[in-house]
């Protein structure tokens, strides 16, 4: 079972997030970061499921600037402009990077990292500007288009939906073009494929076998344990 744990960042504010630790070997430390909703019991779940495969996982509060405290639902409509508005003030994620470094220090390497939604594009900023990273999956960030000049410092992988309304096939191309060698998974889902409310079997498990492929490449093998 999982626990919540304070973290420091770099200006000394303490921010929460979901801990989980493997009991078996340990393949490596991961950090997860969370979609525009917060560290949800999907989150919280996703950590669990990790965890059984080796990883230690962190799951910082990104929103905990503004309001601390995990949300109870994956999804709550009146709470959208809320959470949009906290996106929004963190630059899509620019601004939490420091926050991020706090939980890539918290574990011991190799550390990996993942994040969807808003933390998939978190999760793109990471890859180029947080140290200590032995590779970055990201899953749908909407707002990489945005952050092209940005160049990953460790192997990174991006998984999309080719039926993403929010990422249309003009932005996924603009990837591409500056990116060129940066490999991009395309699933035949919509967005959210991997959380409840745009949950796709198949390109969830087949998104899965590959970050943990992509994660193994790079150092998460087994230990000698937890």
């Amino acid at each position: 079972m999982g626990e919540v744990r304070r973290l420091t960042s770099a200006d000394g504010f303490e921010l929460d997030a979901w801990h989980t630790r493997p009991a078996d070997a340990r393949r490596g430390g991961l950090v997860v970061l969370h979609a525009i909703w917060g560290v949800t019991p999907h989150i919280r779940e996703l950590c669990e499921e990790w965890a059984e495969g080796g990883y230690e996982c962190l799951a910082p509060s990104l929103f905990d600037r503004f309001e601390r405290g995990f949300p109870e639902n994956n999804t709550d409509p009146d709470r959208m402009a809320v959470q949009d508005g906290y996106a929004r003030a963190t630059e899509w994620g620019r601004t939490t990077l420091p926050d991020v470094q706090a939980a890539i220090d918290a574990l011991e390497p190799p550390v990996f990292l993942m994040g969807f939604c808003f933390g998939g594009t978190t999760a793109w900023l990471a890859s180029a500007g947080c140290s200590g990273l032995s590779a970055v999956a990201s899953y749908y960030g909407g707002q990489i288009y945005l952050n092209l000049d940005r160049q990953p410092a460790c192997p990174t992988i991006l998984h999309l939906g080719k039926r993403d309304e929010l990422i249309p096939p003009d932005e996924v191309e603009a990837i591409r073009a500056a990116h060129p060698d940066l490999p991009v998974f395309m699933y035949d889902a919509g967005h959210a494929f991997v959380a409840p409310n745009g949950y796709d079997a198949d390109a969830a498990r087949l998104s899965r076998l590959r970050t943990l492929a992509h994660f193994s490449k790079n150092g998460g093998g087994r230990g000698e344990g937890a």
